[in-house]
């Protein structure tokens, strides 16, 4: 295992289309401190690889990060957009994989409503997460 993936203690993983999945990772620096990586993960038009983008997010900007993205998404939703449907995306497509995710189950504690998320062991059986 490389030291990449050593440091992570945990990970979300959202699939967001047939092209595109989003991994929230919390890792764990060498003094014992925690902050956040989140990266968009698209694959390439010609089918070979895939293009990443990440932010790193440290503890003392989670409240503020947190309270400028709700404003933002606020402000799309109830201004930019107001009479548009946003629990549309609440379905499930056929990118969607395992019947149970998103869905609220007690058996799967890494559901959550209306989204697809896998944790941390499921994650290393994606393809995408080999770099």
């Amino acid at each position: 295992m490389d030291n990449q993936r050593q440091d992570s203690v945990y990970s979300l993983k959202m699939k967001a289309g047939k092209r595109r999945t989003y991994f929230f990772d919390v890792r764990k620096t060498k003094g014992e401190d925690y902050y956040l990586t989140l990266t968009e993960s698209t694959k390439k038009m010609n089918g070979e690889g895939y293009e990443r983008h990440k932010i790193f997010l440290y503890k003392e900007d989670f409240n503020r990060f947190l309270d400028y993205f709700q404003d933002a998404v606020n402000h799309v939703k109830t201004e930019l957009l107001p009479d548009y449907d946003f629990d549309e995306f609440n379905r499930y497509d056929e990118y969607d994989q395992g019947e149970d995710y998103g869905k609220d189950n007690p058996e799967n504690p890494d559901s959550r409503k209306g989204n697809y998320f896998q944790s941390s062991e499921d994650n290393n059986k994606e393809d995408d997460m080999s770099w």
